[in-house]
Parts: C-alpha cells; sequence; structure tokens
C-alpha cells in the first residue's frame, strides 16, 4: 500500500510539474515566508486594538461581579431530608438519574432543577395529605451534579465536582497539572496555553490560561460554574480547523506541507456563496491575529498559496464580507468551533 501512494504521488507532482501548476498549488513551504513576512499584497493582517483588548477585560471583570447560580438539585446528588418532629419520615437519599428521591408516605417525589427552598414546599405539600402543618428541611451532603470538565494535555482529565469557588487554576492542578511528553529525549510539559479554550454556556471566555494558572491573575483565573468545560490544548495536537462557507467544515491534521488551498480541497471546497477572500485566525482566542488571503489570487496563479501553522482557524466567509475585521471579532464563538473543540481528540487517530 505504501509502495502505491510513493508511486501515485509520483506521477502526480510529475504532471503537476509538466502542466506548469506545481507553483500554484504545492509550493515548498517550507520555502515560503512566514505569513507575517508576506507583503501586504497577499495578506492583510489585523491585530487586537487596545479597544478589543479592553473589551475582552470588560467580559472578564463582568464575570468576576456575576453571582453565583443558585443551587438546585440534580441526578446523583444527595440529600438528607428532616420531616421536624416526625424523625421516622426523615430519610438520606440519592437523586435518580430521573430527579427523583423516595420518601415514606408519598412515594416518588420529583427535585429535578428546584432550588432547596422550592423543594422544602413540594415534599411538604405532598406530606400534607398525611400529616398536618409538616415542616421539611432539605440540605445537600454530598453534590455530584456541581462539576466541570477539563480535557486535552492535562495528566488527568476526566469530569471533576467543583465546590468552596473552586478557580480555572484549581481545577488545573486537580487534575494533576499539564501532561508529560518525551520530545528528542527530555520530557517537557504538553499544555499549549495559547490555543487551550474556556467554554461556559455555549459561549467561549477569551481569558489568557498563562495568566491564569502561573500567575493565578485574578482577571483570568476565574471562579468555575456547572458545565464550564476546559480545553487544554497539546503541543503535539498537530490540527487546523475549517468553518465557515465551505461543505465539510471540519478539523484536519495538520503537517508541515499543509497549504490553505489543500485544506479547502480536504473540505469539499467553499461553496459558490463564498466571498473572494479567506480569513486565518492565529495565535490562539485570547489574543489572536488575523489574516485575509485573496483566495481567487491565488487560484489565477498570480499569488502563492499560503503555508498553515498548526490551530490555526481557517474561516470562509460569505459574500460581501468585506468588513471581515468586524466580522472576525464577533466571530468567537461559533457553534461550528465549539462542536470541533469539545469532540472527542481521538478524532486524528481516525485520520491518519
Amino acid at each position: 500500500m505504501k509502495k502505491s501512494f510513493l508511486t501515485y504521488t509520483f506521477f502526480l507532482l510529475m504532471a503537476l510539474f509538466l502542466t506548469g501548476c506545481y507553483n500554484r498549488w504545492t509550493a515548498n513551504y517550507l520555502l515560503l515566508p512566514e505569513a507575517t513576512d508576506l507583503d501586504g499584497g497577499d495578506l492583510e493582517t489585523v491585530h487586537m486594538t487596545q479597544e478589543d483588548l479592553a473589551k475582552r477585560d470588560k467580559i472578564l471583570k463582568d464575570i468576576m461581579k456575576t453571582q453565583d447560580d443558585v443551587y438546585t438539585i440534580n441526578a446523583g446528588d444527595k440529600l438528607e431530608i428532616t420531616v421536624y418532629n416526625h424523625p421516622d419520615l426523615s430519610v438520606k437519599t440519592i437523586v435518580t438519574p430521573d430527579g427523583n428521591i423516595g420518601m415514606v408516605l408519598v412515594g416518588q417525589v420529583c427535585l429535578s432543577r428546584l432550588t432547596l427552598q422550592q423543594a422544602s414546599q413540594k415534599i411538604e405539600k405532598a406530606l400534607s395529605k398525611f400529616i398536618r402543618n409538616p415542616k421539611v428541611g432539605v440540605s445537600p451532603y454530598e453534590i455530584a451534579s456541581e462539576t466541570a470538565t477539563i480535557s486535552g494535555a492535562v495528566t488527568h482529565p476526566g469530569i471533576y465536582p467543583i465546590s468552596n469557588g473552586m478557580k480555572l487554576a484549581d481545577l488545573f492542578a486537580k487534575a494533576g497539572g499539564a501532561a508529560s511528553r518525551y520530545y528528542d529525549g527530555q520530557t517537557l510539559q504538553a499544555a499549549d496555553y495559547t490555543s487551550s479554550i474556556f467554554i461556559r454556556h455555549d459561549k467561549i471566555i477569551p481569558l489568557d490560561f498563562a495568566k491564569a494558572i502561573e500567575t493565578g491573575d485574578p482577571l483570568h483565573n476565574v471562579r468555575l460554574r456547572r458545565g464550564d468545560y476546559i480545553f487544554i490544548a497539546a503541543r503535539e495536537n498537530s490540527q487546523i480547523f475549517l468553518i465557515g462557507d465551505v461543505k465539510k467544515p471540519g478539523r484536519q491534521v495538520w503537517t508541515p506541507n499543509l497549504g490553505l488551498v489543500e485544506a479547502l480541497s480536504a473540505g469539499g471546497w467553499t461553496n459558490e456563496t463564498c466571498w473572494s477572500h479567506v480569513i486565518i485566525i492565529r495565535g490562539g482566542l485570547s489574543s489572536p491575529t488575523m489574516f485575509k488571503v485573496d483566495m481567487d489570487a491565488i487560484l489565477r496563479g498570480d499569488k502563492q498559496n499560503v503555508a498553515l501553522h498548526s490551530g490555526d482557524i481557517v474561516y470562509v466567509p460569505k459574500d460581501d464580507m468585506s468588513e471581515y475585521n468586524v466580522f472576525v471579532r464577533k466571530l468567537m464563538p461559533t457553534a461550528q468551533l465549539i462542536n470541533m473543540i469539545i469532540t472527542p481528540a481521538s478524532w486524528i487517530a481516525n485520520q491518519i
């Protein structure tokens, strides 16, 4: 199989060479200048402005000021239910997957997503059919539903209970810190903070992981909430994200020879409604740099193909997307990107 692949590759390269298409489609990307070194005719660069950084900081400050959500009962939580003056009715119980608890006299009572006060009132109402003016207290003694997920390049990825004001750096430490990888005869930390992601309520929070974990910066070391998802990127997670007006958006394995044209080809190419330019977002989501690439010029052979870097987000806008720099500031998050990020990392093995 390997021999046939090499034979096919040889004849493909020969065909491209003979037809004069080599420089247009499969240039040697190791010889190309870095994207930031190309002349302004090939790429237009947009960095985050001071205004953008101020907006990012405001988002984080607003998060700091937001009060914690009121606790609600969920499956797996363990509750102590006290019926005053009726110790025989008091019970310690666990909330079943369908949100119920069982009690003498009243049987099954659904407490899912109720506050403690609402749960007390509901049980009192159920017991009032059997005893006069019941008074009920409900208190959790083990909360399994208050959890956050951390995945990626940590020693022990998984779902962890969060309590007592746990913050991002605390969860990172609880997960064993950065995983180790073996590189060129030495063991190094695998975590890539620049490309790591923090998701809350289907929105990407633009925090700086290095500031949060290494210095404990209170602005970036946010307090965790139920359902938070943290993805710690790995240095060897060689991948790019293809989103927007393409036929097959998704993640692709990155190699040193991967260019923009090849990435779009693997994604089934663009739809007919797409804009003439493609946007490359590089450097992580906390402080990205954006490049505008003239795809029409590349396809005409007027400009070189652009080498992609590991972690690049390639976005194909729809038609008439001239104010792309305004759009990019609103790009994060997108449902496409979030779904790609939280998909288990086993996708890489399936594509090699």
